[in-house]
């Protein structure tokens, strides 16, 4: 397919999601999406599919989180995006939003390179790529001490697994977005019974679909009651 193809799929998917972009975040996107499928020519970045397929799976689903992040105009909290991979969903919620402060953590050397490429390449400022694993009960990643207010990822683990990770560097009042497919009320269930005094509240579950396939995804929202 061509560029102005890829545009197109984008465009559909946008218009279908009632997510607004202007055109400088659309080819950001566009851009994004190129050095992607370069990449993955020659590295494992995602799985070979065709682009309509590949738009949707991993930017249009990533783009999902616009509709529970603060608005444009409001004051912007840092993102941490851990696991990022080839940078779903945080650097494309950063090409769609460049206000928006991003951490990513990624263990891959290869992956972390090719994080940084696209960053230079799009000219993205306030964005931070950590090389390293989040650890249960350590706010330590590549060295540095992270406490960050919003906290997602999009394939890490399960829910519970997932906010035992995320409590030490989650602040009292932080918030946790997890995406999940439809067995999110599964995982919840889980969760609550294996770890009842929890710091963490359900807060909302936010339930879409993806533009072209239908496929049912579910933002899981918890807040951070206590330390």
């Amino acid at each position: 397919m061509t560029e102005t193809q890829g545009k197109d799929i984008l465009e559909q998917g946008l218009t279908a999601m009632s997510i607004a972009l202007d055109a400088q975040a659309r080819e950001r996107l566009a851009i994004y999406c190129g050095e992607l499928l370069r990449w993955s020519a020659k590295i494992n970045l995602v799985a070979k599919a065709e682009l309509r397929e590949i738009w949707e799976t991993h930017f249009l689903d990533s783009l999902s989180l616009l509709r529970v992040l603060p608005p444009l105009g409001s004051a912007q909290q840092p993102l941490l995006d851990i696991g990022t991979g080839a940078g779903f969903p945080g650097l494309a919620l950063k090409a769609a939003r460049p206000e928006l402060p991003v951490i990513l953590v990624e263990p891959r050397q290869k992956r972390v390179s090719f994080l940084r490429h696209v960053i230079r390449t799009l000219g993205l400022k306030d964005i931070e790529v950590l090389c390293g694993r989040l650890e249960k009960n350590s706010a330590k990643v590549d060295g540095q001490i992270l406490s960050v207010p919003i906290i997602t990822s999009r394939a890490f683990t399960n829910i519970g697994e997932f906010l035992l990770h995320t409590a030490a560097v989650n602040p009292t009042g932080g918030k946790v977005i997890c995406m999940k497919g439809p067995r999110a009320a599964e995982e919840i269930a889980t969760w609550r019974f294996a770890q009842p005094e929890s710091p963490y509240r359900l807060q909302e579950i936010v339930e879409l679909t993806l533009p072209f396939s239908g496929k049912v995804r579910n933002l899981v929202i918890f807040n951070k009651e206590s330390a």
